[in-house]
């Protein structure tokens, strides 16, 4: 998990609260506003827990996004282990750096973004696109959806 910075042509802040599983690659979700504190990243991580099991461990940087009451009590409710990444340490979490770069390159960098609806409506094509076009060549030049399905038996038996 991980939240990115950037700006509305105007000048408003925006970010944008990424989930990647480091297994299969997948993008699980990416949340959009001017702030998002740990409440809201828990209701985006409950989002995704209605589709599929939450992981033993959710790694991320120290930011106070996850380092806030709401979210280490709900942590604590699921049963969710929150490493902690050392400052300093992006090494610790190469899945999400590598993630944060195809963002900020891919989608930040080529777009401006005058409302906050903007971003909100075209950043779930790029996310889907990462998951069910683009083969990765770590995957076995699998689509990190495919990769997902190959390796989740309960997940091939419902499709």
């Amino acid at each position: 998990m991980e939240l990115v910075a950037d700006q509305l042509v105007g000048g408003t802040r925006l970010r944008a609260f990424n989930v990647v599983d480091d297994f299969t690659r997948e993008r699980l979700a990416i949340e959009v506003d001017t702030s998002i504190p740990g409440l809201r990243a828990t209701r985006v991580l409950e989002r995704i827990a209605a589709t599929r099991p939450l992981p033993k461990y959710l790694i991320c940087d120290n930011g106070p996004e996850f380092t806030g009451s709401a979210f280490g009590a709900w942590a604590h409710r699921r049963g969710v282990r929150v490493p902690f990444i050392r400052p300093g340490k992006p090494v610790e979490n190469a899945c999400r750096e590598s993630f944060t770069g195809k963002l900020r390159d891919e989608w930040l960098n080529e777009n401006w973004f005058v409302t906050m609806e903007d971003p909100r409506s075209r950043i779930e094509a790029w996310r889907l696109d990462n998951n069910e076009v683009r083969p990765y060549s770590g995957l076995d030049n699998l689509t990190p959806s495919e990769f997902a399905l190959r390796h989740n038996p309960v997940a091939s038996d419902a499709a």
